[in-house]
């Protein structure tokens, strides 16, 4: 017993040495980022920039970020707020020389690219230099490389110019082998976010809606590389057409690129046009210091100025309850919107919008907020990739709505999911119920039946209900009668270009047009800007974020390219709780 004893103490006292020795390296490290110095630039320095995760809209709070721990990468990232901020500073900054966009996939939405590509052609307005170099051309990193002076590959590389496509992966099959019915109510003969579960391809209506906006998309990015490139847009669409892009010499017979170079021969077009020497070593900075690099002062904002514009960043999907930054929480939201309202230095609001919708109670939570924001002070929205469905709700009653020609908007309708998996539990697993209950509707919603046609109809009632609501919100916000938003809404799906030609969007632009746009109405010239709502802390989101990275690099290690599936069944089962105002699925151009 006495040996017993002695290896417990020992053990515990192991386990709590290695705590504190864990906490003191871990504060250490914190501690150490905190206190990074502001980095200095070098003269004739190069900016370079390189998109290899997807941009979030602000930079994350993590002061690890760049590090490994047990095994876990905490990746550098720059978020939206913080590119577009650099780059503008990098125009008026002497010591940069030129942007020297690097290898990158761009797996960030459209409208995201198209803030950043705008930004560089602002930019380059100041006569220096932007040269873009990959070994594999993506269809979006060229978009954004194709407004650089030099566009170049490696001469061995990979470009594709194909073509958009969207696929979607339908589920009933699988539904059908466990013995799954899928019991859907829903208002929108567009409304397609449910037909995974009950269908095996696409509806004719989807088809419809899909070939618009992807026809939409297609056009404005032909148009962009068009005007950049200096090529007429049908010959573009030809080249894609009939697969005239098969290897690096083909793109530069065509002129879509300007030089096939090893990176040696990359790095020594920089030393010249930086005036190093071959042998020297170029000065360059990446996105994440810059960022900590000081200005010159030569800012829009007068920092001195009492009076604010709001920012909101609103991003991911819409749920009840806190959210996170990479989620809209309603209770986090509107508490960010009401503060703002109430404070007297906050002269006007520009809510941020980056969601594909999600719960339409939680939606209606926020759009009050906004609407109550709207009679006391401006509130201009600004949309990012998408801002549909829920993400639309919480938008239209807004003053003025700004987006990006290929942001994805629109979905103005209702669904509620309710699996019957009463063949899964009787045939398959021998399970059976039984109970009582003191009311014909007091077990309403449970999975183990099929709904019966009263409680269908009750379902389809509240449905009905909410897509009302949602349509008298749009028109009181947008100035129109409810029956033309029933008209464009029924869940059909718009891009921006679109939106602004049937009175959904005001204004096609950016967050800087918005914030332009927000100070204007609130008649002012200087101002400081604030964003809302504050960040969690990094010890906050430490054990979090830890526990969610190892269970994803689990079913990522085990499903490989299967976890995009996994994902998506996961997200279903979330919409099976309450009625949603969502996307028809996750949208994945290619």
């Amino acid at each position: 017993m006495k040996q017993f004893f002695k290896f417990v103490f020992a053990t515990m006292l192991g386990v709590v040495l290695t705590t504190v020795v864990l906490a003191f390296v871990i504060v250490g490290i914190i501690v150490a980022a905190s206190s990074e110095k502001e980095v200095e630039v070098e003269p004739n320095s190069v900016l370079h920039m390189a998109f290899t995760t997807p941009i979030t809209e602000r930079t994350p709070n993590n002061p690890l970020a760049g590090l490994s721990f047990l095994g876990l990468n905490s990746d550098k990232s720059t978020g939206l707020n913080d590119i577009l901020a650099n780059i503008k500073k990098a125009k008026t900054d002497p010591n940069i020389k030129g942007i020297f966009l690097d290898e990158s996939y761009m797996t960030s939405g459209q409208a995201t690219t198209e803030e950043i590509r705008n930004a560089l052609i602002n930019f380059k307005k100041s006569g220096k230099f932007v040269i873009a170099y990959s070994e594999i051309y993506t269809q979006g990193f060229y978009y954004l490389a194709s407004v650089a002076d030099k566009v170049y590959m490696n001469p061995k590389g990979i470009f594709e110019f194909t073509g958009f496509s969207q696929q979607v992966t339908f589920l009933k099959g699988a539904l059908d082998k466990l013995g799954i019915e899928v019991q859907i109510i829903k208002v929108g003969t567009y409304k397609s976010a449910v037909e995974p579960l009950f269908l095996t391809k696409m509806s004719e209506p989807n088809r419809l809606q899909v070939t618009s906006y992807l026809g939409s998309l297609y056009n404005h990015f032909l148009t962009g590389i068009s005007k950049s490139r200096g090529i007429n847009k049908d010959s573009l669409f030809n080249y894609a057409n009939n697969g005239r892009i098969q290897f690096p010499e083909d793109a530069l017979k065509l002129k879509l690129i300007d030089g096939l170079k090893y990176k040696d021969e990359l790095l020594d077009e920089l030393r010249k046009r930086t005036g190093k020497g071959k042998k020297e070593d170029i000065a360059s900075v990446d996105l994440d210091e810059y960022t900590k690099s000081k200005t010159d002062g030569n800012t829009d904002d007068d920092n001195s100025s009492k009076n604010r514009i709001a920012i909101v960043y609103a991003s991911g999907d819409i749920t009840g309850g806190q959210g996170d930054d990479n989620s809209i929480g309603s209770e986090r939201i509107s508490k960010a919107i009401r503060k703002v309202r109430l404070d007297n230095k906050v002269k006007a609001v520009v809510l941020r919008v980056n969601s594909p919708g999600g719960s339409s109670l939680a939606s209606d939570v926020i759009w009050r907020e906004v609407a109550l924001t709207k009679k006391v002070k401006p509130i201009i929205v600004s949309m990012g990739d998408y801002a549909a469905s829920g993400g639309y709700y919480i938008s239209c009653a807004a003053d003025s709505i700004f987006a990006e020609p290929n942001t994805i908007t629109g979905s103005i309708g209702i669904f509620a999911v309710l699996p019957n998996m009463q063949k899964l539990f009787n045939d398959k697993l021998g399970v059976t119920f039984d109970g009582v209950k003191t009311g014909k509707y007091a077990d309403l919603g449970d999975v183990s039946r099929p709904l019966t046609p009263e409680e269908r109809a009750i379902l389809q009632n509240n449905v009905n209900h909410g897509y009302d609501d949602f349509t008298k919100a749009v028109a009181a916000g947008r100035g129109k009668t409810q029956a033309y938003i029933n008209s464009i809404g029924q869940g059909r799906v718009w891009t921006g270009a679109q939106a602004i030609k049937i009175g959904l969007v005001d204004r096609l632009g950016n967050i800087n047009d918005a914030i332009a746009s927000a100070a204007k109405k609130a008649k002012l010239k200087n101002y400081n800007l604030v964003s809302y709502p504050e960040q969690k802390s990094f010890f906050k989101q430490l054990d979090s974020d830890v526990t969610g990275q190892m269970k994803t690099k689990m079913l990522k290690s085990e499903l490989g390219d299967n976890y995009r599936v996994y994902e998506q069944i996961k997200g279903l089962t979330q919409i099976m709780r309450s009625p949603q105002a969502r996307l028809p699925y996750e949208i994945v151009i290619k």
